[in-house]
């Protein structure tokens, strides 16, 4: 007869991980995709160049803030639009990797529902860049933005002609905020923690940063939520883990569907 306080994960129907090397060859799959798949739609400079005037003038249209406020705050001083620069450079793969393993190793019904959306907002924005070339903020003169990541450093790009290992005509939409964006609602639906919802902060402080070093403009953010929100009504969460009553006792029933095709 089984214990009363054995651990729910024993009981019949608990979510078992989905086989660890086909989970890391689709995530890798899913950075590479992102990583080399905008460089097929290279080039269409002027196009690239004349959408971003569009652009630009959309936003004042909509009255919209001008990311020379944003950019103002951050040339202050030296140390802010370092630390800007540096968390564009070098947060954006690492906290959607971790953020990922997490799942896997805590939530496994959690993770393949924020893989499949990550993969399919990822899928959905590389499509833009061959329909919608758009250059960046800082490339745009009339803006009177600078490139914030070549004057003060580090940079991830180098210059326009010769930087082949990445596109940088694919400003929209911003994936560094759509993942960013991704990463907080899945913490926020996958934990129960009073705190979880300070993992806002991520997206919030990426949508200052994309804008603030000339990046993005505000329009690349906002395309990518709608994105992600089409995405996210198209793939349901996971039920939360739900407590009940047992004989007088409390104990933990998981409310998570079992992975049937959890590795389509």
């Amino acid at each position: 007869m089984r214990s009363q306080s054995e651990p729910a994960s024993a009981e019949p129907g608990a979510i078992a991980r989905p086989p660890l090397v086909r989970e890391f060859l689709l995530v890798a799959g899913l950075f590479l995709v992102y990583k080399f798949g905008r460089q097929l739609a290279t080039g269409h400079t002027a196009e690239a160049l004349h959408n971003a005037h569009r652009i630009w003038d959309l936003e004042r249209t909509l009255h919209l803030p001008s990311e020379v406020d944003v950019q103002s705050a951050l040339l202050h001083g030296d140390t802010p639009v370092h630390l800007a620069n540096t968390y564009y450079a070098t947060v954006h793969f690492p906290a959607t990797l971790a953020f990922l393993v997490w799942l896997y190793l805590k939530r496994p019904a959690h993770y393949v529902w924020a893989r499949r959306v990550l993969a399919l907002v990822t899928a959905a924005a590389l499509v833009l860049p061959f329909t919608f070339p758009l250059a960046p903020p800082r490339m745009l003169a009339a803006s009177g933005l600078i490139d914030t990541a070549r004057v003060y450093g580090p940079s991830v790009y180098g210059p326009p002609s010769s930087d082949h290992l990445s596109n940088q005509f694919a400003a929209m939409p911003s994936l560094h905020f759509g993942w960013a964006l991704m990463v907080a609602i899945g913490l926020i639906v996958a934990t129960r923690s009073r705190w979880r919802w300070l993992w806002l902060l991520h997206p919030a402080i990426t949508l200052l940063v994309i804008v603030g070093t000339a990046n993005h403009y505000w329009v690349d953010a906002i395309i990518a939520t709608a994105m992600l929100g089409s995405a996210l009504a198209l793939i349901h969460p996971p039920h939360r883990t739900a407590t009940t009553a047992v004989r007088g006792t409390r104990r933990l029933v998981s409310e998570e569907p079992a992975l049937v095709g959890a590795g389509r």
